[in-house]
């Protein structure tokens, strides 16, 4: 997708970043469903102004940013009306040379997302899933450099004691400054 080019198609950014947008809403809920109506909402709220968001630097950080606040808005609202998602049923571990291993450790890692607190999730999967850097997070979320590095550091320790083998993130991981 072009940046900043003030005649991108509503269509056509659909068709390009929609999948993008369901995989970060998805790994922010958990659940498909509720992370298809987060896109649609988004989207559905980006259309509405597109002409302001088709001028911005990155028209997908616009729509990117309204669906981490409508993640976030669900995420507060559930909890304040004492709403839990049901823990994940125990998975038995099958045999570490089968090919379909991938699926079970991201069904695993997805699930350790969902035990942090969602301003640390939101960081950790806008670092790794968009390989966003701690200004471009601090922008998006409208905190600062320092409590994005903070969040993710915590994220990740918490993340790497629930998946005590090689399935979080590596210790090479660490947040890099400005990126």
């Amino acid at each position: 997708m072009r940046r900043g080019s003030p005649g991108i198609d509503f269509v056509e950014f659909v068709e390009q970043r929609s999948g993008a947008l369901f995989r970060t809403a998805y790994v922010l809920t958990g659940d498909a469903h509720t992370a298809e109506d987060l896109v649609q909402e988004a989207l559905e709220r980006a259309c509405r102004h597109w002409r302001r968001v088709a001028r911005a630097e990155v028209p997908e950080a616009y729509v990117r940013r309204i669906l981490v606040n409508l993640a976030n808005d669900r995420w507060r609202r559930l909890h304040r009306l004492g709403e839990r998602p049901a823990p994940e049923p125990a998975v038995e571990h099958p045999d570490p040379r089968d090919a379909y291993r991938s699926v079970e450790l991201r069904a695993e890692l997805v699930a350790a997302l969902h035990t942090l607190p969602m301003g640390m999730r939101t960081v950790v999967v806008l670092y790794y899933l968009h390989d966003l850097g701690d200004r471009e997070i601090a922008q998006t979320l409208d905190i600062s450099p320092g409590a994005v590095r903070s969040q993710l550091s915590r994220g990740l320790a918490k993340l790497r004691a629930a998946l005590p083998r090689q399935d979080a993130p590596s210790a090479s991981s660490t947040p890099r400054e400005g990126a």
